[in-house]
């Protein structure tokens, strides 16, 4: 075989542009921020498990270790049981033997491993100016490289940006790795397919290249000669999977299911781009903020285009855009802005310091530069170390506080009953800890379940548990037992006094996590006279909490929530006082004390303790529509509008129901217009299954509704009659669809 990396003797005498030669001081500031760098990278990544996805990765590896074959269906639920399901199965080998040898705390240490590795590439052949980017983004790449298969995307998509950069501006890379990394990479998560994504970027590159004129021309088309090859090797190899060219069909239907993920699940969301969110973003106060990469990013197209490196400029726009569409892609954004747009700024930098002519001058800026941002990472690794009452890991090894562990050690040792239902979020964690002896309702991998599950999980957690709604789905499914999560960041608390008090279910465990409900039948009446549990005398927290600030603050916490939710405000305002004791400085205490006395009509108190929520952390939506919700209860129309705009822009993911509120609130301040435009917003950012179904939730027949009665206002009586129309024809569509039962 050729020597691929070697040169023709008929090759043209044009040589690669060789990079700027760094002078000695750029190369200690870039040593010193290199290490400040990999050192803050391990900070970031010393995290307790939180994400879910992880769970149902490491029971893929368990059913394939243990049955020795790969499966293409659903093998993990009892509701869409043999539905299609492919997933790369290496990244759940490795996490499952992972464990097997050092638990929880091993698994940790690998999202450090990654997040270090994925920094580490970042640095390769950079600069000075390349290490100080690094290092504003290694929150963005510790939080994405997290235990679970996507990380494995993020290193390996810096590892073929790195070679693809070096192979543009070098020509010397060392290509060969390309298909060798796709091999490991199209086994271990479908965001292989970005690396596919590069390689066309830069063969769009080199052919943009191709329409001008000299050495550059002719660099582009030996670049394209020398690495096609390669580019064909990589795409082949793609099919060196259990399931061959059928890896596709799996981004297919990832793809159609997109629309639905962005409504449904918050990574997948979109960007809030709002000036309070903007002028945060931007202070500094801590890293990784994704506004500030957007700056950046901006500064470095303007930069690319200047220095006529119009193919990087497009790749710099698409990465920054790819971001504000889909949170999910803040890492990999990250590593193009640290890796092109690095190059970018060093470059013009460099051009700049050469006009400097005093050497004093240089010397005094680049060390004052260094200094700072090595100043700057410095108080963020402090920070890292402090407690964030917002998050649902915390700093350390092993499993994060929210997950249901001791409910789910409740259910295995004590046989209760399947099937169990469970919510989206726990899902992971069920299929992991119970199965498989017990399968899931619903978890992480959303695809199999089909279009309308988190609608229908959805409904089913916050109904009466003795509703119709409840009755058809146990009848279906023979569901036996619920696991309702309870910690403070999930909204099935408004419904837990009517689980307590259901005459169809009995609570059995109940701690500040989760409960667990069984159905009474008389096969489940024994296991219910063992552990009945009274929820007006619960004790709450479970057990007294101990420990480090962070494990009881989340106790007391989650346990005021709770009480409240059952109408035991006394005992939740002193749990909320405990709390407030831990973290004085808290922005969830005063909403959890807010909560309470709007639950017992003292409206007054709870506006003063949401306001205060918002003044220490103005950029929590949930905040601003509690806010709202006293104003309206109040009456103070005006302010709830402003309150219900402010929570509406600081959402990631869209918010059909509260903008069907907002557009009401205009048809009641007589504002038809804004009424129109709203409803309209609304109905374009509903998720596919909330454009359908009942009434009460078909977001198309409240928008005509709603759309006909603002024409109405408007005079414009014949625009009014044909909203009116399609509303009716909504509700014969939706009757159609769904038959009444008989």
């Amino acid at each position: 075989m050729p020597n691929l990396n070697s040169k023709s003797s008929t090759e043209t005498k044009t040589e690669y542009r060789p990079a700027p030669k760094p002078s000695r001081l750029e190369e200690r500031s870039f040593l010193l921020l290199s290490v400040l760098a990999l050192a803050y990278a391990f900070v970031c990544g010393l995290h307790t498990i939180a994400d879910p996805d992880l769970f149902w990765q490491l029971a893929t590896g368990r059913w394939v270790a243990q049955h020795h074959q790969v499966f293409s269906t659903d093998v993990f639920s009892y509701t869409a049981a043999g539905n299609p399901w492919v997933y790369p199965v290496g990244s759940g080998l490795l996490f499952y033997w992972s464990y097997l040898v050092g638990g929880y705390s091993l698994l940790s240490w690998i999202g450090v491993t990654a997040s270090v590795v994925a920094v580490a590439l970042l640095l390769r052949r950079g600069s000075a100016i390349t290490a100080a980017i690094t290092i504003f983004v290694v929150p963005l790449i510790a939080k994405r490289t997290a235990p679970r298969a996507e990380m494995f995307t993020v290193v390996l998509f810096a590892a073929y940006l790195s070679l693809l950069w070096e192979n543009y501006r070098t020509g010397r890379a060392r290509l060969w790795l390309l298909p060798i990394l796709m091999l490991a990479w199209v086994n271990l998560h479908l965001g292989f397919v970005s690396g596919l994504g590069l390689i066309a970027a830069f063969v769009g590159i080199d052919v943009l290249q191709m329409f001008r004129p000299g050495d550059r021309r002719s660099e582009a088309i030996q670049r394209l000669k020398r690495a096609c090859p390669w580019f064909i090797a990589t795409a082949a190899v793609t099919v060196a999977n259990p399931w061959g060219w059928n890896i596709y069909s799996a981004l297919i239907r990832q793809n159609r299911a997109m629309a639905e993920h962005s409504a449904w699940i918050a990574e997948w969301g979109r960007l809030p781009l709002t000036w309070s969110s903007l002028f945060h973003g931007l202070t500094l106060s801590s890293g990784g903020s994704i506004y500030v990469l957007l700056l950046l990013a901006a500064v470095a197209v303007v930069l690319g285009l200047s220095q006529r490196e119009i193919g990087a400029a497009i790749l710099l726009i698409c990465s920054a855009y790819a971001t504000m569409q889909h949170l999910r892609m803040e890492a990999l954004t990250a590593i193009v802005l640290t890796i092109v747009g690095g190059s970018i700024l060093t470059t013009a930098l460099r051009q700049a310091a050469a006009h400097l002519s005093s050497e004093r001058t240089r010397t005094v800026l680049a060390v004052s530069a260094t200094a700072a941002v090595a100043a700057l990472v410095v108080i963020w690794s402090a920070n890292v170390f402090k407690f964030d009452e917002m998050a649902l890991s915390s700093y350390g090894v092993g499993l994060s506080w929210w997950l249901p562990n001791a409910a789910a050690e409740f259910i295995q040792q004590n046989n209760v009953p399947a099937e169990i239902f469970n919510t989206y979020n726990e899902g992971g964690f069920v299929t992991w800890a119970l199965g498989p002896k017990y399968r899931d309702y619903f978890d992480g991998r959303a695809i199999p379940f089909g279009r309308g599950a988190f609608l229908r999980q959805g409904e089913l957690a916050s109904a009466n548990a003795d509703s119709a709604t409840w009755d058809a789905e146990v009848s279906r499914y023979n569901i036996n037992t619920i696991l309702l999560p309870l910690n403070r960041f999930e909204s099935e608390l408004d419904v837990l006094r009517n689980y307590c008090s259901s005459t169809k279910w009995r609570p059995v465990y109940l701690d500040e996590v989760s409960g667990v409900f069984v159905r009474r039948t008389p096969q489940n009446e024994a296991l219910i006279r063992s552990f009945d549990v009274n929820c007006a005398t619960a004790p709450l927290p479970r057990q007294i909490p101990v420990g480090p600030a962070m494990t009881r603050f989340n106790q007391w916490a989650n346990a005021g929530i709770i009480l409240a939710a059952l109408g035991r405000n006394y005992e939740a305002l002193a749990a909320v006082d405990k709390a407030d004791q831990i973290v004085p400085d808290s922005s969830f205490v005063p909403w959890l004390r807010g909560n309470i006395y709007y639950l017992t009509g003292r409206l007054s108190e709870s506006e003063g303790q949401y306001q205060l929520a918002v003044s220490r952390n103005p950029d929590v939506p949930l905040f601003w529509f509690s806010l709202a919700a006293v104003y309206k209860h109040q009456g103070r129309i005006p302010e709830t509008i402003q309150a219900q705009q402010k929570a509406i822009s600081l959402s990631t993911l869209p918010k059909p129901s509260e903008l069907l509120k907002l557009a009401r609130l205009y048809l009641d301040t007589h504002q038809p217009e804004k009424a129109i435009e709203t409803f309209s917003q609304a109905e374009s950012t509903a998720s596919p299954e909330l454009l359908t179904g009942p009434a009460e939730h078909n977001v198309k027949f409240q928008v005509d509704q709603g759309q006909a009665a603002a024409w109405k206002a408007l005079g414009d009586s014949k625009r009014a009659a044909e909203f009116d129309q399609k509303a009716v024809q909504d509700l014969l569509e939706q009757n159609q669809a769904s038959p009444p039962a008989q």
